[in-house]
This record gives C-alpha cells, sequence and structure tokens, in this order.
C-alpha cells in the first residue's frame, strides 16, 4: 500500500492541482508524495520563546514578539503602494511592512487586541522592521497547542508568487504525513530499530518535519540518515556479490614474460611500497575467475600510470589485449608517449586513437587490433566507436574516469564477449567518507607515497601589486634552464568577473619577456586540436620557455623541466583543482615551485583555500578541505554518482554513521549475501523499490 500512496502524483494532495504540481516539479524537483514527504525543512525556530522589541538586534535571525497593534496606514501608491503598522509592547514599538496581500491584512487588526508576531527582523534607515509577519491573537495562540520548533523549507520567488512560501509548503506536508499514518511500510527490520535505537519511519517522518522538542528532532535525524546511508551501503554492496557470483570474469593465473622482463630489465625506477601493494591487490583481482572492478587513487605523480602498464602486461602474457581511456587527447598523447617509452624494446605493439588521428592511420589500426597484431590501444572518446573492434580485449583502464559519461563508460565493456577486467584511476583525491559512499561497490586502492626523487613543490601566496617580485623570480628561473606554466581562469574578459582574461595575460608576458631573448606559447580549450598539440609539443622540446594556458593543462602535460606554476587569480579555483595545477611542476630532479596570485578582496573560504595549498601537499588533506568548503555536490563526478540523493546525510560531518551503516551491511551480507531470510524481508523489498528507480551504476561504475 505505501509505495502505491507514495508514488500517487502530488498534484491529488488537496491544494496542489496541475498548476501549482508543475510549478514544484520545476523548482524543487517534486513530483510525488514521496518526494514532498522527503523534502526536509533546513531550518527550525524555537517558537516556545518570546522576545521583546527592546532585545532585538543585527544578530536576530526570526523573533516571537507579544504585544498591540496601534496604527495602521497606507504609504506610497500604485506598485509602490505599502502598508505599514505599529506593533508596541512594553519596551517599545517596531515597524510592520506588508508589499502584497495588502487589501486582505488593512482590516483584520482590532486596536484593543493581543497579538502574536513572528517574523525575521530587518534594519533599514536607522530602524528595525518586520516584512510580511505571521499574525495571529493572543487567544487562538494561547488555545492552540503548537510545536515548540517551526520549521522552514526552502522555496522560490516563483512559488512565493503562486502561495508557495515555507509555510504553505509545511502546510501540504503536515497534510500528507497526517494522511501518510498507517499507510507507510516501515523499511528496517526491528532488531535493527532496536539494536541501533532508531525511531519507527513514521514517527521519524512525524518528527523531522514537527518536532515537539529538540530530543525528538535528533531522534528523527539519526534514523532518517542511518537508513539513507545504510541502503546506499547495502545496495552498493549488493551489487559488488550480484556481480562476483553472476559475472564471471577471465582468469589470468600467468604472470609470464613480459611482466617479468619489464620488471627486471625495463623499470625506469624502483616501485614504492605502495605500488608493490597495489599490484598484488590486482593480481589477486585477475587471477580470482570474478571480474576485477577496482579504482586506483593516487595523486598527482604518485606513479598510477606505471601500475596501470603492468596490470596491462600481466593481461597480454595470458593472451588478451588492453587499453586505456582517457579524457582528452592531450593525455592520451602524454600516455602514449610514456608508456611507448617505458616499452621500448619489447616485443610490445602500443598504438593511440584519437579524433585527430587520420583516416589512412585509422584503417591500419583497425586491421591490426581486430587480427590481434595490436597489443595496447591507447586513446580517448574515440576508443567506444563502433568500428573499434578489438581480437581478445582483457583489461580496460580508464584514467580519470569521472570526466566520463556513464554510458561512455558502459560501451566500453561492450567490446569484449565476456567482461574484462576494469581499474578506474583518478588522480583527485577522494576523502573515504566519500569514496565509501560513491564507490562502496568498487574494491579499492591507494598509492600514498611518491617515488624517490621526486621533491614536493614549494608553494607561495603573492597579491596581486607583489607582481614585478614575481616577474623577476620567473626571469631567474629561465636564467638557470628551468620553464614556467602561468594559468588563467579565463580566455576572454567577462563583464561579470573582474578577472585578468588569458590573452590580455600573453600580451603582458609577451611585453615583459620579449623575443627573442624569451620564447612564450599559449594554449587553451578553443584552439583546434593540431594548434593546441603544436603549442604544447613546442614547450615540451624547450623551444618555448613560458606557457601561458587556462586549465587545459590541469592534467595530461608532463614537462620535467618546467618547474614553476604560475596561477593568476588563484581565488577563483576550487582547491583540488589548484592541486592538480601545482602537480603539473616538481617532475623533475630540481627544486619547484607554485607560485598563487590574488587580489586583496578575499572570501573567508578564498582565504582558507589559499592557507591549505601554502601549508600542505597532502592531497587527501586538501579534499577532505574542498569536501568541507564547497559540499558533495559541487566536487567533479558526483552528480552522476548519486552522492546528491542524499537528502539529509552529509558526507561530511556524518562519518561515524557511515562508518556504522557500512559495517553493518557488510555483516548482515555476510550472513545473508541474497538477503533471503525472513528477517532480512523488509530490507529485500525496499532494494527492490530503489532498483526500480536507479540506475545499475554498479556494474558500469
Amino acid at each position: 500500500m505505501s509505495h502505491q500512496f507514495l508514488e500517487t502524483k502530488v498534484e491529488f494532495l488537496k491544494g496542489v492541482g496541475p498548476r501549482k504540481a508543475e510549478l514544484l516539479a520545476r523548482e524543487l524537483n517534486i513530483s510525488t508524495f514521496a518526494d514532498l514527504i522527503t523534502y526536509y525543512p533546513f531550518r527550525y525556530v524555537d517558537r516556545s520563546r518570546f522576545y521583546t522589541v527592546s532585545q532585538i538586534n543585527d544578530e536576530s535571525a526570526y523573533v516571537q514578539l507579544r504585544g498591540k497593534i496601534t496604527g495602521v496606514q497606507l504609504l506610497g501608491t500604485g506598485h509602490a503602494t505599502r502598508l505599514s503598522a505599529t506593533f508596541r509592547d512594553a519596551s517599545g514599538s517596531i515597524e510592520l511592512i506588508w508589499f502584497q496581500g495588502i487589501k486582505w491584512v488593512k482590516d483584520k487588526f482590532g486596536a484593543d487586541e493581543e497579538y502574536v508576531i513572528f517574523g525575521k527582523p530587518s534594519l533599514f534607515n536607522g530602524r528595525y522592521n518586520i516584512s510580511h509577519p505571521e499574525v495571529e491573537t493572543w487567544a487562538m495562540h494561547s488555545t492552540q497547542a503548537a510545536d515548540t520548533l517551526q520549521p522552514f523549507y526552502n522555496t522560490t520567488e516563483k512559488l512565493k508568487a503562486q502561495g508557495l512560501n515555507s509555510r504553505a509548503i509545511g502546510k501540504l506536508i503536515h497534510m500528507l504525513v497526517t494522511s501518510a499514518k498507517g499507510r507507510l511500510s516501515e523499511t528496517l527490520p526491528d532488531e535493527i530499530l532496536r539494536a541501533k535505537n532508531l525511531a519507527g519511519s513514521e514517527e521519524a517522518l512525524t518528527n523531522i518535519h514537527f518536532p515537539l522538542n529538540p530530543a525528538a528532532l535528533a531522534k528523527a535525524e539519526q534514523r532518517i540518515k542511518f537508513e539513507e546511508l545504510f541502503f546506499i551501503q547495502l545496495r552498493l554492496l549488493k551489487l559488488k556479490i550480484l556481480r562476483m557470483q553472476k559475472l564471471q570474469g577471465l582468469r589470468f593465473p600467468l604472470i609470464g614474460e613480459l611482466f617479468n622482463s619489464f620488471y627486471h630489465k625495463y623499470l625506469p625506477f624502483e616501485l614504492t611500497g605502495a605500488q608493490k601493494k597495489v599490484l598484488r591487490e590486482i593480481r589477486a583481482d585477475l587471477g580470482s575467475g570474478h571480474q576485477m572492478n577496482r579504482l586506483l587513487q593516487g595523486d598527482v605523480g604518485s606513479g598510477k600510470t606505471l601500475v596501470a602498464l603492468m596490470s596491462m602486461l600481466i593481461a597480454l602474457d595470458n593472451g588478451y589485449q588492453a587499453c586505456l581511456m582517457a579524457p582528452t587527447e592531450i593525455l592520451a598523447s602524454q600516455h602514449f608517449a610514456t608508456i611507448s617509452r617505458m616499452l621500448s624494446g619489447m616485443p610490445v605493439k602500443v598504438d593511440l586513437l584519437t579524433g585527430s588521428t587520420r583516416k589512412v592511420q585509422r584503417k591500419l589500426l583497425h586491421e591490426n587490433l581486430s587480427a590481434g597484431d595490436l597489443h595496447i590501444l591507447i586513446g580517448t572518446h574515440a576508443l567506444i566507436e563502433d568500428t573499434v573492434i578489438f581480437s581478445k580485449l582483457g583489461m580496460v583502464i580508464i584514467d580519470e574516469q569521472h570526466r566520463f559519461g556513464v554510458e561512455q563508460r558502459a560501451r566500453m565493456w561492450s567490446k569484449s564477449t565476456v567482461l574484462p577486467h576494469i581499474l578506474v584511476m583518478t588522480a583527485t583525491p577522494i576523502p573515504r567518507t566519500l569514496a565509501m559512499t560513491l564507490y562502496g561497490d568498487l574494491d579499492y586502492s591507494v598509492i600514498d607515497e611518491l617515488p624517490p626523487g621526486r621533491k614536493p613543490v614549494k608553494t607561495y601566496h603573492f597579491f596581486d601589486k607583489d607582481i614585478p617580485k614575481v616577474f623577476g623570480f620567473m626571469k631567474r628561473q629561465i636564467a638557470e634552464g628551468r620553464q614556467i606554466f602561468v594559468v588563467y581562469p579565463l580566455i576572454k574578459e567577462s563583464e561579470k568577473l573582474d578577472l585578468k582574461d588569458l590573452e590580455e595575460g600573453f600580451r603582458i608576458i609577451e611585453i615583459e619577456f620579449p623575443a627573442p631573448r624569451y620564447a612564450v606559447s599559449m594554449v587553451h580549450g578553443q584552439m583546434k586540436a593540431n594548434e593546441k598539440e603544436a603549442e604544447m609539443q613546442r614547450f615540451v622540446r624547450g623551444e618555448t620557455h613560458i606557457m601561458v594556458a587556462t586549465t587545459v593543462i590541469e592534467v595530461g602535460v608532463d614537462v620535467p623541466n618546467a618547474s614553476v606554476m604560475v596561477i593568476e587569480n588563484a581565488e577563483r579555483f576550487g582547491l583540488s583543482q589548484l592541486h592538480q595545477l601545482r602537480g603539473r611542476v616538481g617532475r623533475g630532479a630540481d627544486a619547484s615551485h607554485c607560485l598563487l596570485i590574488t587580489s586583496y578582496k578575499l572570501t573567508t573560504d578564498g582565504r582558507k583555500r589559499i592557507e591549505t595549498m601554502v601549508r600542505t601537499s597532502d592531497g587527501f588533506e586538501i579534499a577532505d578541505t574542498d569536501l568541507r568548503l564547497r559540499g558533495p555536490g559541487d566536487l567533479e563526478g558526483t552528480q552522476q554518482s548519486g552522492i546528491v540523493d542524499l537528502k539529509l546525510a552529509d558526507i561530511i560531518h556524518d562519518e561515524r554513521i557511515i562508518r556504522e551503516a557500512r559495517e553493518l551491511a557488510i555483516a548482515i551480507l555476510d550472513d545473508d549475501p541474497l538477503l533471503e531470510k525472513p528477517g532480512n524481508y523488509r530490507l529485500a523489498s525496499h532494494l527492490n523499490d530503489m532498483n526500480r528507480i536507479k540506475t545499475n551504476m554498479g556494474m558500469i561504475s
């Protein structure tokens, strides 16, 4: 009964109708009873407390007053008409103002009546007033069993214009919660409710919207947060079990000639302990007979590409092909150059396929690939084209996987009759709580140390007025034979943002660093691919001293001789992006530097980002700070991953609940992997409901 009730269209709720329903769907993504009943308040105000007029100050959010309305008058004309009323209590008076609904309000007040006023004070011309307050008589207020905590709901100007302000939304939800009683199925087993001391679902829904006291609200929040996070974990872990049971993978038992020859003769440097640990985890996956589905996370420069290459060599040793897909041509080309160099002298055929690959080259590549003569194919989205046919694809590596859409990634696995092994990599550090929530169904490996010889990049903060110092430092570095990146956030000047644009910056640097003594190149995302590649290669070959660029160089540019990264308007970049950009230098043996240039006008968050960058180069600390500053919904890639489905839980502050939920989910599935036992009926039923409306992300993460 509960499913049918919750899936009812919201237009059938009394007081809504088709017009308001369409607006609710467009403005708040509320289409069904389920959407509305889980549209939780963003704030609660204590209605048990009364203030006096004299107690109102700049820190007053919402106040509740008791007194009399002593005068009412219309002010202004036409569209500027407003209704003003004077409200008094024993301590003083305050103006009440209405700009809308004036005819309903102006004759409503009696001179001898005592009223309760509730609203948000604002300061105008040195005096406080309250616009559109809630007003009720003291007699009416005192006879009601009013909730002590009043909920406030986010709304929009378009909804307010149709009468759907916070109070009106609350009334609709109150009506829905009342009619839902006895019609909602409990989703958690009684055993879990008792063990975790959780409220039942109806009690939680009632008290999350209309709590009688703070204790009731806290218990409701605990229940709803736990349920959200628990079912995310249960669903992801169950998908992992099903994948391992139903989707048999290729078994690669052989660690053969190619892997061993590379390890003993061609390895460019000694593997770190972290790289060895990850390789052991991957080898165990490849020999298990189940499809590997592993997330490899490693900071910039930690050696993920080397681990990926050695994993692909295991596939080759067992008679299969491998491919590596990257999101941009620059990054794909970089991987191709790096891997080709590492394999130089070995009997392994590697090729590159991008949108820029010429027709003649493409035809030969396709022939070699389908014949099995091409062992490793590196490329961009071009790899998923129907014309790309492998002979025996056994291993798929996806770099910076969050930049690919779900369908694009899924099409990659269709290249093989048996699902190939999957290794997805990211250089964007993900806090552990976010990884557990986003990628809970994937096995998870971390490379958390840098290869020997990599020196930490020294980071400094300069203001705009310090530019002459920065230019002087750049000239000294060039004189010592180094190269420099200068990054801008925009390509062309924006009227909305007072930022130096790339083209202006390029002109200034050409003046400050004149030819022929200095050579300057420029790269940005609006250039044609061949132009961009030509400019990039000039810099890679050392023909230009300075590369002026946008964030197109954030990933995939490996120039060991580039030892300085200058970031203009650094306050406009997110922390993770600043960290990625900084990772473009420090790749050689020389000391490297990152110079962050900002205006004096820094927001609190902007200052925090800059201070974090100067203080630490720990990618995980940076990611954690970024998550706290921006929230999970703003992080790249999380939108498509379902993290924003969380209605109440907060992965930043609810780490303890995430861990408890995951531990419980693991324990339940260890005992009953398919949730077939009678005691798990509610869990299985609710998961089925979730799966009806969600894409199976676990199979294609």
